[in-house]
């Protein structure tokens, strides 16, 4: 593997692992709360969606 490969296979790895820390601190704040509006479902069943599809990526570019 070309060492711009590697480096833009890291680059990539870390956003990924950034963006899915972001979405965790998101979802973790919602579940903190009594009480979710029917928006809030929404956000929060959008999160979690996308936080998993951040994981295969993740995983994905790993393997």
């Amino acid at each position: 593997m070309s060492t711009a490969i590697r480096v833009d296979r890291e680059a990539q790895l870390a956003e990924l692992t950034e963006e899915h820390r972001r979405l965790d601190d998101q979802v973790r704040e919602l579940e903190r709360r009594m009480a979710l509006t029917p928006a809030e479902q929404l956000e929060y069943s959008r999160l979690k969606k996308r936080k998993l599809l951040t994981k295969d990526r993740i995983s994905r570019l790993r393997a």
